[in-house]
């Protein structure tokens, strides 16, 4: 008989507080255009978290509904993200609270991402891990610039002939050439 297969950490995020904690979320907001100024720093929150949880952690973005030009927003996934909203009336608090205390009755590990001091408190002890906002942008940062250096590296054309041999036999030409 199969054993089950055991799921992987959840990964519970503070959306708004992350997004408050770094320049990098910051920079993308936009009070200008009449709509939802949060939308591009959600989506660059988005993509990070897929990215940071990949194959490692099942990854949940909780944002508080209560301050959206549109509050009422279904749960929805994107990325491999699960995204949920607080409804009307419940704060993101809240929201992570009950995420966590149904996890811990399973029981299942669980990280919380978030600087919120009284969450933090409330959601702390075994499984649960608490990890600062400033930690996870930290690592967001490192990932992308990670992620940057290896596109350059993929997009630098290979053109010249000795970028395209063994770099033993490149070695060896060398030293035949130079007597």
């Amino acid at each position: 008989m199969p054993s089950p297969q055991v799921p992987r950490e959840l990964l519970v995020v503070d959306g708004y507080n992350v997004i408050y904690k770094s320049e990098r979320y910051m920079s993308r907001m936009d009070e200008t255009a009449g709509g939802d100024p949060f939308e591009q720093a959600r989506e660059q929150l988005i993509a990070d978290v897929a990215a940071y949880a990949k194959g490692r952690y099942e990854p949940v973005i909780v944002f508080d509904a209560a301050g959206n030009v549109s509050p009422e927003r279904p749960d929805l996934s994107r990325a491999g993200v699960r995204l949920v909203f607080s409804p009307t009336g419940e704060s993101a608090d809240a929201v992570i609270e009950r995420l966590v205390t149904e996890q811990r009755q399973l029981p299942r590990a669980v990280t919380v991402v978030t600087s919120d001091q009284t969450i933090r408190a409330t959601v702390g002890g075994v499984p649960v891990t608490r990890v600062s906002s400033d930690v996870l942008v930290s690592d967001m940062g490192e990932l992308a610039v990670e992620y940057e250096r290896a596109n350059a590296e993929r997009q630098r054309p290979h053109m010249r002939v000795e970028d395209r041999i063994d770099p033993a036999v490149r070695e060896k030409l060398w030293r035949m050439l130079r007597g």
